[in-house]
């Protein structure tokens, strides 16, 4: 049992308990129900109480990849977040672009994970038959790379685009970078330049129109053969026209937001360096705020995080040497709450956007709502409990964070996963009941 919870979930806001039963919610109410006598009571007067968070996008770099992080370490720093699920690419080594491998990342999950996680299928130039026979129940989508990527991961072939737009009976996930477009600016930049470009740069290698340019295509392909489109970290006010305001669950074509587009911008690349080096690149302060207001006008669906973590050494090279991407998912939430404190967003549309919306848009089973009957993945929040990122204190492997020195005023205290306890006041609870999502299509 739950009591006296300040309860945050489908656009309203009330005190109230949670009994627990099990892995399930029995019950949600504002003050009636009596906790029996063998039940364990939380008192949580005071503290916020949250739908678990769902990160649709996280690179958490197993198998292959360990020595920048695992999916123990971050799935643990996932937690301490307020995170209670995970779906993750498939740009590990080697890529996830058969069946076994696909099986083979959920079995490692099922062996160290600390949440809950989906694994999403690969796709390239040459697997699309193997593609086609991913269980739209068990996996939550199709990854394209339409861009720069790991391996044998760009998929540039227009036959097999068509075909996997017209044939693909389940999510497409895609992330939208023309190739083209990046080489030409690359190309220029290095002629200027040459090997030393500034990373104040990326985001003109990495351009609007190289977002744009790929971003309608998928969005033509989608409306074309009415595939089921989501398009990933959306970086650029321009790409907002081609999406339209509404419901998730009413869209057969969704966006996401990150984290580090809601909050970075160009002008940090100055203090951050290659630390902000993400792609789609961090781009101007218009476009950031473009994008929250995409995000407060249910444009864009859902926020998420593209944790992609790197060694220090490996962020302190040169632009061409140093790799994009950081690790977010320990602070996501917390950093969502700090622009609800600055009054950038409403706390009911960060719940909306971090956890109902994420479970509308990938149709899964019971998650993502406070409600009888789900699964009891739950936080609770201190919103007064200022505290400062350290290197110290971050649970990713890398050891590193770009919000360092940041302080936040809100606290993750409790995080329940498939109602069990497993984060309390800063402990990780060894002991891990996760599962592998569902999904009702």
């Amino acid at each position: 049992m739950i009591k006296n919870a300040t309860i945050v979930n489908e656009n309203e806001i009330f005190v109230g308990d949670i009994l627990i039963d099990g892995e399930y919610i029995v019950r949600v109410g504002e003050g009636e129900i009596e906790a029996g006598s063998d039940d364990e009571v939380i008192d949580a007067t005071g503290l916020y109480c949250l739908p678990g968070v769902i990160d649709d996008q996280v690179h958490f770099r197993e198998p292959g990849l360990t020595h920048k992080a695992d999916i123990s370490t971050e799935s643990k720093a996932a937690l301490a977040g307020g995170i209670t699920s995970f779906m993750e690419m498939p740009n590990t080594i080697p890529n996830t672009l058969t069946q076994e491998l696909l099986e083979t990342k959920y079995r490692l999950a099922e062996e160290s994970s600390f949440v809950n996680f989906s694994f999403f299928m690969g796709a390239s130039n040459d697997n699309l038959e193997e593609v086609l026979k991913t269980d739209p129940k068990t996996v939550c989508g199709i990854k394209v790379f339409m861009g720069s990527s790991t391996g044998n991961m760009l998929v540039d072939n227009e036959e097999v685009l068509e075909r996997l737009f017209k044939e693909c009976n389940m999510l497409i996930a895609t992330h939208c970078e023309d190739e083209t477009t990046i080489r030409a600016n690359t190309a220029a930049h290095r002629a200027k330049y040459g090997e030393n470009i500034p990373v104040a740069c990326h985001p003109n290698i990495r351009s609007e129109e190289a977002c744009y340019k790929s971003s309608s295509m998928a969005v033509a392909l989608a409306k074309k053969h009415n595939a089921r489109l989501h398009v990933l970290h959306i970086s650029t006010e321009r790409e907002l026209g081609l999406f339209e305001e509404g419901p998730v669950a009413a869209k057969r074509i969704t966006s996401e937001a990150c984290i580090h587009h809601l909050w970075f911008s160009a002008e940090d690349y100055k203090e951050k360096g290659n630390y902000i080096k993400w792609n789609p690149a961090v781009k101007s302060p218009s476009d950031r705020d473009a994008i929250m207001d995409a995000v407060r006008n249910n444009i864009i669906d859902v926020i998420a995080t593209d944790h992609a973590p790197h060694t220090r050494s490996e962020k302190e090279n040169s632009y061409f040497k140093a790799p994009s991407g950081g690790p977010l998912v320990q602070h996501a939430l917390v950093a969502m709450l700090e622009h609800y404190h600055n009054g950038k967003i409403s706390l009911e549309k960060v719940v909306d956007k971090m956890s109902h919306a994420v479970s509308d848009c990938f149709q899964i089973n019971k998650r993502g709502y406070i409600r009888q009957g789900f699964f009891a993945d739950l936080v609770l929040v201190d919103m007064d409990s200022p505290w400062q990122v350290t290197a110290e204190n971050v649970l990713y492997k890398c050891g590193w964070s770009p919000f360092e020195g940041v302080t936040f005023r809100s606290e993750v205290k409790k995080v329940f996963v498939n109602g069990h306890l497993a984060f309390c006041d800063g402990d990780v609870y060894e002991s891990r009941l996760v599962k592998r999502l569902t999904f009702d299509r």
